[in-house]
């Protein structure tokens, strides 16, 4: 009997446990009931402002009475002078004085090609021919006509030096010979037009015209031809860079389509400005041994117009402007063994960029600990913590 009493005292001990236990929200929403789940939503909201109530007390103690965490943590970097030198960015197109279509100088029939696409050839070599249109057998009559007149000249000279003879015949002779010898040149030069010729040493690069075609002077394509030994970039230079960009300043040339790319000067820069768009033409030579750098090919230059010797750098990220207009960044002064130190506001004068840095021209000396990261959240006076790793 007293074991019975004794296991019934503890079921309903367990039970009256069992019924203050609070239910999980799962419990409520298992039964189903929309008030019971109301209530449940309302006593977890309570406790939710109660605890949001007692985070922010911790919070404002914190602030309070946790010093450190006022102090904000920052990275430094330290100046230093180094050579600094800008490029002018700009884009060119490769070009050669020695890139020509061939015309022909006289009218007729292309009756010889001598030249196929990718021959080199020799300046002055002949390259094709045109028919003279029988220019060459009225040579041949005008050589015999003036063989005659030749010797009848120098008849009447041998006479007129021994007094004989009249001095109008003479001078009938020796006219007559003089203007057969300008005939005979003067038909020389035509047949020569008949012949086409290397005007420099090159390449064929493309023939235009069939042999056989009649071609026009000064209007009919024949070939082109190219020698890429002399080539260069031709670009546009604004009219402000004129002290700078000057001839035999350094050049760095990007080739994107062929990865490539080559040091080198400024050959000739231009003595004109175009009214147009205010600039002035460049001319920066390149090497081309290799022969994979042709005419047209886009560019990338990057000419040196500015070098200083002892320069400042620094990001271009850390410097902040004020109403004024006046630049200025941060350095940490009255640094502490334990790596705190106090930021100082200080006004800056900048020149020129390059990248994502800066040249400082005054404001800044050598050894001074500039701040970095978390240069824009500092004030001026305020303690700093360094971090640098």
């Amino acid at each position: 009997m007293k074991n019975i009493y004794i296991i019934a005292t503890t079921a309903l001990i367990f039970i009256s446990c069992g019924g203050n236990k609070k239910k999980t929200v799962e419990d409520v929403i298992a039964t189903e009931n929309v008030t019971t789940i109301r209530e449940k939503r309302t006593e977890l909201a309570e406790e939710q402002e109660t605890i949001n109530n007692k985070l922010k007390q911790l919070d404002e103690a914190l602030l309070q009475y946790d010093t450190i965490k006022k102090v904000p943590l920052i990275t430094t970097f330290t100046a230093e002078t180094a050579v600094f030198n800008h490029y002018l960015e700009l884009q060119g197109n490769v070009t050669t004085k020695d890139l020509l279509v061939i015309t022909p100088e006289y009218n007729g029939i292309l009756t010889g090609l001598y030249v196929k696409e990718g021959q080199r050839v020799s300046k002055g070599q002949a390259l094709g021919k045109i028919d003279d249109g029988g220019l060459t057998q009225q040579l041949s009559q005008l050589q015999i006509q003036a063989e005659l007149a030749k010797t009848t000249y120098e008849r009447q000279k041998r006479l007129w030096d021994q007094k004989i003879g009249s001095e109008i015949q003479f001078l009938q002779a020796k006219s007559t010979y003089e203007a057969q010898t300008r005939g005979i040149e003067q038909l020389e030069k035509q047949i020569s037009k008949t012949v086409i010729k290397a005007p420099f040493s090159g390449t064929i690069d493309d023939v235009i015209t069939e042999k056989g075609s009649v071609v026009a002077a000064g209007q009919t394509q024949l070939m082109r031809i190219v020698n890429l030994n002399d080539m260069y970039i031709e670009t546009d230079v604004p009219e402000s860079y004129i002290p700078y960009v000057t001839k035999g300043k350094n050049v760095e040339v990007d080739f994107p389509v062929l990865g490539k790319q080559i040091s080198t000067k400024i050959r000739q820069a231009g003595n004109f400005i175009n009214p147009a768009n205010r600039t002035f033409k460049v001319e920066v030579g390149i090497p081309n041994k290799d022969k994979t750098i042709k005419p047209n090919l886009t560019a990338k230059l990057k000419i040196n117009d500015y070098t200083s010797e002892s320069a400042i750098l620094i990001p271009q990220s850390i410097v902040s402007e004020n109403a004024e207009g006046e630049q200025y960044i941060y350095v940490v002064t009255d640094k502490k063994t334990n790596d705190e130190g106090v930021a100082k506001k200080v006004v800056i004068k900048t020149g020129k960029t390059q990248g994502d840095v800066i040249e400082v021209l005054e404001g800044v000396k050598n050894d001074d600990e500039i701040i970095s990261e978390g240069a824009r959240s500092v004030e001026n006076g305020q303690a700093v913590k360094v971090i640098n790793l």
